[in-house]
């Protein structure tokens, strides 16, 4: 079948009854199907979500013209980058407006309001976000979005028996998911606790779900240590052939091996390249106290090369997207993934345990290694205070490891693969 291409708006002004053809392609999945809806022609979306071929409906031509089909198209995009269904979401924003058209008509006749599942656990989310890290409150919020509203949102909380839970549960368990059915569980029972705290339910009814989910404990992220093997991961960084946004951030990684959410949320006002140090703001931390960073000589340089290009306000990896956010939290393990490293063999957080082991092998002291991965101080009204703790010993640990890392790279042969060395 010929493949007609949509090249400009004129391409559709030109459609005639009686046209042969089917569809009209713009591509990325993007198509207008002509002479449906009693002789009106459809956009239609075809993707692809959890290895299933799925079409969204975008609305008809003209009353919706190319540049908004195509824009459409890109937010539905966006929604699959970020683990979400487009044809989900569109059905949960319908279920979003009946129920807020019932709950108004509620309000008008002067008849209360039953506390729903999702208000209680939004006014629960509110109340603690604020002492939470971004990146962490982010995940709650989505995981509870994605796999608990949908279902029990809308729901009286006082209605959810524990067979409910485990039905929610089960489906989240049933795509493979079971670090996130735990996580599911864990967010849920703290909202069913809260509940019973305000006085709005007598009990927690995930309580009674224990040993009804298969067992998962958190495994430690996949990383290496072995001196040959860093040293070739280095060289392929250095070879990396993709974006210079994404290789800045995979040559920063070692470096400073920051937790990857911090690295890729940084912004131009928190580093100091002339004093060489990164102070990273408390509320962007996972333990909510500010971080200090020193930078070796080799960060620095990769930061100026950097700067030109991002600087000197805003993220320093902005996003590919005009929505002011960040790069992608995917984006370092994806560029992992593209020079052959697997996700059993190394993550973007993998750096973290790489530094910690080779520096405690190398003979620097605990608490120094400890507090420059910002571990040391559980007491967070302490380690406000002692942020700047060991801080010349973490200057000279910093340019050090910097230095031995350039070392590895340097004993590895041009024609050696991180994968040969691993096996």
């Amino acid at each position: 079948m010929a493949l007609h291409l949509i090249s400009s708006a004129a391409t559709l002004k030109a459609i005639k009854p009686g046209d042969p053809r089917r569809r009209i392609t713009d591509g990325g999945g993007l198509y207008l199907l002509l002479f449906v809806k009693g002789g009106s022609h459809g956009w239609r979306l075809d993707y692809a979500f959890e290895g299933r071929r799925k079409t969204l409906s975008l609305g008809t031509y003209p009353s919706v013209g190319l540049g908004a089909a195509r824009q459409k198209a890109a937010e539905a995009r966006q929604l699959l980058t970020t683990g979400a269904d487009p044809s989900q979401v569109r059905q949960q924003k319908k279920q979003s407006f009946v129920k807020q058209r019932q709950i108004e008509q509620l309000v008008e006749a002067g008849l209360p309001v039953p506390e729903s599942f999702e208000a209680v656990a939004r006014e629960w989310f509110g109340k603690h976000a604020p002492t939470w890290a971004a990146s962490h409150s982010d995940k709650i919020i989505r995981r509870l979005e994605r796999d608990v509203f949908p279902w029990i949102g809308s729901r009286p909380i006082t209605s959810i028996a524990p067979k409910d839970l485990l039905e929610l549960l089960r489906r989240v368990e049933g795509r493979g998911a079971i670090e996130t059915t735990h996580r599911v569980q864990q967010n849920c029972g703290q909202v069913f606790r809260y509940a019973v705290a305000t006085g709005l339910i007598g009990s927690d009814p995930s309580r009674d779900l224990r040993g009804a989910l298969p067992p998962w404990r958190p495994e430690h992220y996949p990383t290496l240590t072995d001196p040959r093997q860093v040293g070739v991961l280095l060289r392929d960084i250095d070879a990396y052939e993709g974006g210079f946004l994404t290789r800045c951030a995979l040559q920063l990684s070692p470096l400073l091996f920051v937790r990857p959410g911090e690295l890729r949320r940084a912004e131009w006002n928190e580093i100091n390249l002339d004093a060489a140090e990164w102070r990273i703001p408390a509320h962007k931390m996972k333990g909510r106290v500010m971080h200090i960073v020193p930078l070796a000589k080799q960060a620095v340089a990769v930061l100026r090369e950097l700067a030109p290009l991002t600087g000197p306000n805003g993220w320093v990896f902005p996003g590919n997207r005009t929505n002011g956010e960040p790069m992608s939290e995917n984006t370092v393990n994806a560029a992992l993934r593209r020079l052959g490293y697997s996700r059993a063999v190394m993550t973007a957080h993998g750096f973290r345990g790489m530094a910690s082991t080779m520096l405690h092998e190398l003979g620097w002291p605990s608490d120094v290694v400890e507090r420059q991965l910002s571990h040391a101080e559980r007491n967070t009204v302490k380690a406000a205070y002692n942020h700047a703790e060991h801080l010349p010993e973490r200057r000279r640990m910093m340019q050090a490891w910097a230095d031995h890392l350039d070392k590895l790279r340097r004993d590895q042969a041009p024609k050696a693969t991180a994968l040969a060395a691993i096996k």
